[in-house]
């Protein structure tokens, strides 16, 4: 059904359909034409046919010696009707006015009703008619055939008998003829057919170019990108310069929409983000200031112990300070993400490195080959390596599970090289998975929830895709893949 929903194809059908279908009339009125001028043909030959017999008639009975009677009419025509019907290669039969046989050219007309006398209703219709002349037309085993029935008068214009001539309708040499103009005909058509087929396709193809183009540059159409207008010339028809002027001005405005769109965006994110960076900050600073304020309450110059008091207040002022930079770096990392220093880096030895500073025992390493190189910057690949290790860590501390393990696997596939965190930790719930690379989400008590956000913006950043699986309380698999070199 889809197929014939395309307009270059309906046009391109229509078109055929109009050739097919005009073909088709043609054809029929040539054969009803053929067929009209067969009749035509017929009538007009019996009427010359009768009208010569009819004279030839007239002069015997001008020059016969016999009286011109009704009842010498065998005798008048006793030789002569052979010779008129050689003359005129038509049969003659002769009847008085009552309808009984006088005379005929051969001894039957039609089976076993050659000598029947003539019905009334023949009879009656001759009388009847202006010109005392009678036509029958009828049909006997698929032949086609005409009857005249006229008066033969004597030259005082009395009738004396009723002149009968069957016509057979001899249809072949019309038929032949029409059967060589519709071969013609025929060929004629197939040749129309072939170039309306050539002509349909080219028609079609001209009118929908323009819609084609339209659609292409509507499925290109982004958000994320500038659009191209589309420029048109000045033959396009009217209806295709109205449609691409429409998706210019929609081009237009959905620029103005996406540019607005976008600074609207970027001044929430950054409200976001300064709401995110003032409460992380905000944390530290009220045990600061209880720690100050306490620490003046009870600040006493002469206590032995002041010296224990003094290295504690410093302890948890410098705590609470590098936590405020912790926070600091954090965000600050997110921001700049990525300074990009692209280099060809071999994944499995980066991978090996960046395990070497966790000193857990259930971490585990394997690689499919020995080497597999990506373009990728090093400081960034590490960056994503530690943090999902460092995830699976925190996942494991929160599970605590009787055998703790993390394995991390490097492998190739469908020309990618991928990089695969598995861990047997607390796993991530259901409702969690869809915020799960959403900046500032976490699911720990401490952390800026910044971790895999930062991961995916790196890996998308190169080409590359992060996608994990986990079920609640079974773990999680987390696998990067980037393009590699090979």
């Amino acid at each position: 059904m889809n197929l014939f929903r395309s307009l270059r194809l309906r046009i391109f059908l229509a078109m055929l359909l109009l050739v097919v279908v005009a073909s088709i009339l043609i054809a029929l009125v040539t054969i009803y034409q053929y067929r009209e001028e067969a009749a035509d043909y017929h009538r007009d030959r019996l009427q010359r046919k009768e009208t010569a017999i009819t004279k030839n008639i007239e002069y015997v009975l001008k020059n016969t010696t016999y009286p011109v009677e009704t009842e010498n009419i065998p005798l008048i025509f006793k030789n002569k009707i052979y010779e008129i019907k050689d003359v005129n290669n038509l049969e003659i039969f002769f009847y008085d006015l009552e309808g009984n046989l006088l005379k005929s050219s051969k001894p039957t007309f039609l089976k076993d009703t050659s000598y029947a006398p003539l019905n009334r209703q023949v009879l009656e219709a001759i009388e009847s008619t202006p010109d005392k002349r009678y036509l029958v037309e009828f049909e006997e085993d698929g032949q086609k055939y005409q009857s005249s029935y006229s008066y033969i008068t004597d030259p005082s214009f009395k009738p004396l008998a009723i002149l009968n001539l069957p016509y057979i309708e001899d249809d072949d040499f019309i038929n032949k003829e029409l059967r060589e103009n519709l071969t013609r005909m025929g060929i004629a058509y197939f040749i129309m057919l072939l170039i309306g087929i050539v002509l349909a396709y080219f028609v079609s193809k001209y009118i929908t170019r323009s819609l084609n183009q339209v659609s292409q540059k509507i499925n290109e159409t982004r958000l994320d990108k500038r659009n191209k207008r589309i420029e048109i010339d000045d033959n396009t028809t009217q209806e295709i310069a109205s449609l691409v002027k429409a998706y210019n001005s929609m081009i237009d405005e959905l620029e103005n929409s996406a540019a607005q769109l976008a600074a609207s965006e970027r001044e929430a994110a950054w409200r976001e983000m300064a709401k995110q960076v003032a409460h992380e900050i905000k944390n530290p600073l009220t045990p600061m200031r209880l720690t100050v304020q306490s620490f003046q309450m009870k600040f006493d110059p002469t206590d032995e112990a002041i010296r224990e008091k003094m290295d504690e207040y410093s302890n948890t002022l410098i705590q609470q300070i590098d936590t405020m930079s912790s926070i600091a770096s954090a965000f600050s990392t997110y921001a700049d993400m990525p300074a990009q220093q692209d280099e060809m880096l071999d994944v499995v030895r980066i991978t090996r490195l960046a395990l070497e500073i966790f000193n857990e025992p259930y971490i585990s390493f394997q690689s499919a080959s020995e080497e597999l190189i990506a373009k990728f910057d090093r400081t960034q690949l590490i960056r994503v390596i530690t943090n999902l290790v460092k995830n699976s860590i925190q996942s494991i501390e929160q599970q605590q599970p009787a055998n703790p393990k993390i394995d991390v696997r490097v492998f190739a596939a469908n020309g990618m090289a991928c990089i695969e965190v598995v861990d047997n930790g607390l796993g991530i719930s259901t409702e969690n998975k869809p915020k799960i690379f959403e900046p500032k989400f976490t699911t720990k008590s401490s952390g800026m929830g910044l971790g895999l956000a930062m991961v995916k913006n790196i890996v998308e950043t190169y080409g590359g895709i992060i996608s994990f699986q986990s079920e609640e309380g079974s773990g999680a698999q987390f696998i990067v893949s980037i393009p590699a070199q090979i």
